[in-house]
């Protein structure tokens, strides 16, 4: 227990927490890390339509998931966030397959980040997108990350709102630019508007804008090392949601008012755009934006998940190794260090965007999340619950029917994915049922060591 953290599980003021700015910085990047990604939305979907999506999906998708973060987190504000709220509802037993879904998970997740800052770093050195400096850029970056965790959760937060507002700038001065052009006067649209017959795919560019909208959970897991989490969360994750649909809206608008056609944008589009309209000087900006991204999105996410493994130590699921905290900046420096080994597993894969696998893994989690919510509504009526979302029981329950909807139709979609040249959905129901082996086989080394 640090001194953050009162005897009751509720977090203290302290010099070393994470405050709402620090959460909101943090939250950022563990959901978003900019309007990097959106280039296939846009292409998929048409920029007006594309628009609507991004104003649409945070009601139907964000909200619902911010609104139970906000309510769990300041009702239950422990270490391990998600794991400790559907233990609290729904058993050890319940609880220990959404740690594993999560840890599982993160896995794939965490080759995703590396291989973005990657991507774009190439952009100035082709030779360092070739074997093998992807994957020796990618050990750097996660010993980058875990010796930056290492420091503490305030000192990730408040690195994340710097890295906002840089990667964030260069979004400012392309949109300005962009609808500077869309202004009357002399100045001519860039190029024609993309044909609607390019923009056909609908439900892909929704499917998108739940990945660039997906994670609000996230932060729950270190709600052990935040400030006055009561208040905090809900404040935190209701400014993280109108954050990121505005810094997604913005660069989309100027992009439809300056008739940019995007019809045949991909990943990176947006550096291509800024130097067609800015020149070198914004080409280079958005690249390192790129980077920021890549190496944002990966620390913040090592904090997120490196707070699972510390709440199964300190259940006796793991070693008691695992719960060790540095007595100078709060960090589970054995649980960080560990993930990050277990994290460099995933490098050398050359794995698509498994959004099957990720959504059936994610999809899991989520929904046993929001049964938990449910439940404690049920059988805890009088738990303290600072922030409450309206509506009762009843409230609560259709609350959670759009995004577990969402994510079932996004599973339809992508169910002929492969891995490791298997389907994708066997190959994570493979996943989801070692859980309950990995769980016998931990529970029973507990009760071993108890007896």
């Amino acid at each position: 227990m640090t001194n953050t953290q009162a005897r009751d599980g509720v977090s203290a003021p302290s010099t070393r927490a994470l405050t709402t700015k620090g959460l909101v910085g943090a939250l950022y990047f563990m959901v978003a890390g900019g309007p990097y990604g959106l280039e296939e939305l846009l292409a998929k979907a048409g920029p007006w339509v594309a628009i609507v999506v991004i104003l649409v999906t945070p009601l139907v998708w964000s909200l619902p998931t911010a609104l139970m973060v906000g309510e769990l987190g300041a009702a239950l504000p422990e270490e391990g966030g998600y794991y400790a709220w559907v233990k609290r509802a729904l058993g050890p037993f319940f609880g220990f397959q959404e740690a594993w879904l999560s840890l599982a998970a993160s896995i794939f997740d965490m080759a995703i980040y590396p291989a973005i800052f990657v991507s774009y770093i190439a952009r100035f050195w082709p030779t360092l997108g070739e074997a093998p400096f992807p994957i020796m850029i990618g050990l750097l970056l996660l010993a980058s990350a875990a010796a930056a965790n290492t420091l503490g959760s305030k000192s990730v937060g408040d690195s994340s709102i710097v890295m906002t507002v840089l990667l964030l700038a260069p979004f400012a001065v392309l949109s300005a630019i962009l609808f500077a052009h869309a202004m009357p006067g002399p100045n001519t649209p860039l190029v024609a508007a993309a044909p609607a017959s390019a923009r056909g795919d609908l439900l892909g560019g929704i499917l998108v804008a739940m990945w660039n909208f997906m994670g609000w959970d996230n932060a729950s897991t270190v709600a052990g090392e935040v400030a006055r989490p009561q208040t905090t969360y809900p404040r935190a994750v209701l400014i993280a949601v109108t954050l990121v649909t505005v810094t997604y809206l913005v660069p989309c608008i100027a992009v439809a008012v300056a008739h940019v056609d995007v019809a045949a944008w991909e990943t990176g589009a947006w550096v291509d755009l800024g130097e067609s309209v800015g020149g070198s000087v914004l080409r280079t900006a958005l690249i390192l934006g790129g980077m920021l991204c890549g190496f944002g999105m990966l620390n913040a996410l090592v904090l997120s998940y490196s707070r699972i493994p510390v709440a199964l130590a300190r259940d006796g699921l793991l070693p008691a190794a695992f719960g060790g905290q540095s007595r100078t900046t709060g960090a589970p420096v054995v649980a960080i260090v560990v993930c990050a080994l277990a994290w460099t597993l995933s490098l050398g894969l050359k794995l698509e965007r498994l959004i099957a696998l990720d959504i059936l893994l994610y999809g899991v989690s989520l929904s046993l999340e929001f049964i938990a919510l449910i439940a404690l509504r049920m059988r805890e009526p009088d738990l303290p619950r600072p922030y409450r979302i309206p509506g009762g029981t009843v409230g609560v329950t259709l609350l959670s029917i759009p995004p577990v909807a969402l994510l079932a139709v996004a599973l339809v979609k992508n169910a002929g994915e492969r891995v490791y040249g298997m389907n994708a959905l066997v190959f994570g129901l493979f996943v989801i049922a070692m859980g309950p082996l990995l769980y016998r086989s931990l529970d029973a080394r507990r009760r071993r060591r108890s007896a």
